[in-house]
């Protein structure tokens, strides 16, 4: 069975090692006579009616969000799909019960039709947000917009503009600020139990396998179709760091680029795609047989193929993009790369994305004026200078139902539909607004490292201005 990058992360969080315990602390298990701050959230509440929704794009996200309507049937109601490949429209018209009026092959033939739901889902590729997302706002449509918003600057004020005329919910999937590991963390600085953020370390292994298949062959490999990585994985991680210290950015830095997956690194002879006859076929950790098919390295998701024998993928991938040479393929987007920031208040934050590393789950470690945070998104240790003690907090001990980016995927919908339903933004972590901060960080970020990592300037309020 082929490994997903969630049950990758799963069992290399679950295998990570013990975080280190400094002498001179007592530590403490988080029970209940030794609690974290609870983390303040509105009551949850049944909706009168499940929310509804169309989604653009049937794919590995959008089947997903497809896939929540049996998690959540009171909240959360598929009524829609727009979706090119056949095989996909065929598991979403049989999963949601859709006839042929609510289903279509391009996004834009939805809204040649009324309005005939309340949320737009945008999961299209990258370079296909700007459109559909302005065509659902302009029609009167709530918005879920998976990350990043879009190409460009320029993009995601035009969306940001949209929302604001329409006053229409926006949502954008920055999961991890409704996953319970990150909301406790966020709930702890806030509670000023160890004092006030100083400065933030934050590590994203994407981990080798993940990286080759997603940013050198599959989908995210090259910045004109997509995005640069920092915005296409990591946008995610600058909009954590944004959200813990609290207060606005006010300078980036970054350096970075892309090293190992390039030419350089080819083996002598490697031809254009593994199937056309490799010299070292048997000890490359990239072949491409080897790594979707005989040894199952990796999901097989993006490979298109109605038949998903082993035979029918090896067929379908031959000498396309997965069967490419993962150093010799038109792929142009960093494998490592350092952003530091600077925030209100003298916070700084440094955060590192790294494609070469053996295992995944994000590092973070929070320096404060009281104590610091260390955590691996397993464990979250908290260490009180003032008591001497040091609490250690793990995630799968004091919640249920973490898959999908450790239980952040379903909880945002669910706060989604709440919102809508309710008309309350208070449910809302990630609304448009919030997020463009954190992308503007990102696109600085970029301007920064195409200059050599000269410091540019960060200042939300008048990136915005009309």
């Amino acid at each position: 069975m082929s490994i997903t990058r969630r049950e990758l992360l799963g069992m290399l969080g679950a295998a990570s090692l013990p975080l280190p315990r400094l002498d001179g602390f007592t530590w403490e298990e988080a029970q209940d006579d030794i609690t974290l701050p609870t983390p303040k959230r509105p009551a949850y509440r049944k909706p009168n009616r499940p929310v509804t929704a169309i989604v653009l794009g049937y794919g590995g996200r959008g089947g997903y969000y497809g896939y929540m309507e049996s998690q959540m049937p009171d909240d959360w109601k598929i009524v829609g799909v727009a979706e090119p490949i056949d095989y996909r429209r065929e598991q979403a018209i049989s999963r949601h019960k859709l006839g042929p009026e609510v289903v279509f092959d391009t996004w834009e033939k939805v809204f040649d039709k009324p309005k005939f739901a309340d949320v737009i889902v945008v999961s299209t590729p990258d370079n296909l947000h700007i459109g559909p997302a302005l065509a659902a706002l302009n029609k009167g449509y709530h918005l879920l917009l998976e990350k990043p918003i879009a190409q460009s600057w320029r993009q995601c004020r035009d969306i940001l503009f949209a929302a604001e005329k329409a006053k229409a919910y926006t949502a954008v999937c920055h999961v991890l600020r409704y996953a319970p590991y990150f909301v406790q963390m966020e709930a702890v600085l806030r509670s000023g139990l160890i004092g006030d953020v100083v400065s933030i370390q934050h590590l994203e292994p994407i981990h080798y396998r993940h990286f080759a298949h997603s940013y050198v062959r599959g989908p995210w490999h090259n910045e004109k179709d997509s995005n640069p990585s920092l915005l296409a994985k990591s946008c995610h991680d600058l909009d954590l760091i944004k959200w813990f210290a609290g207060v606005p950015c006010r300078r980036v830095s970054s350096f970075g680029g892309l090293t190992h997956f390039s030419k350089k690194y080819a083996p002598e002879g490697a031809p254009t795609h593994c199937s056309k006859g490799c010299p070292i076929v048997e000890t490359c950790p990239y072949e491409a047989s080897n790594f979707y098919v005989k040894k199952k390295l990796w999901s097989t998701h993006h490979i298109i193929s109605r038949d998903r024998s082993d035979e029918a993928i090896l067929r379908a991938m031959k000498e396309t993009q997965y069967d490419a040479c993962v150093y010799r393929h038109r792929n142009d987007v960093c494998d490592h790369q350092t952003v530091m920031m600077e925030f209100d208040g003298n916070i700084t934050a440094n955060f590192n994305m790294e494609a070469n590393s053996s295992y995944g789950g994000r590092r973070t470690r929070i320096f404060c004026t009281g104590g610091d945070i260390v955590g691996d998104e397993r464990f979250l240790d908290v260490y009180n200078f003032q008591t001497g003690k040091a609490v250690r907090w793990d995630v799968a001990q004091h919640n249920q139902g973490l898959d999908g980016h450790g239980g952040g995927d379903q909880r945002m919908v669910r706060d989604l539909c709440q919102a809508i339903a309710w008309d309350d933004s208070a449910f809302l972590l990630t609304d448009l607004q919030e997020s463009m901060e954190s992308h503007h960080i990102g696109f600085q970020s970029e301007v920064s490292r195409h200059k050599g990592g000269q410091v540019q300037k960060v200042d939300i309020k008048s990136a915005v201005k009309r």
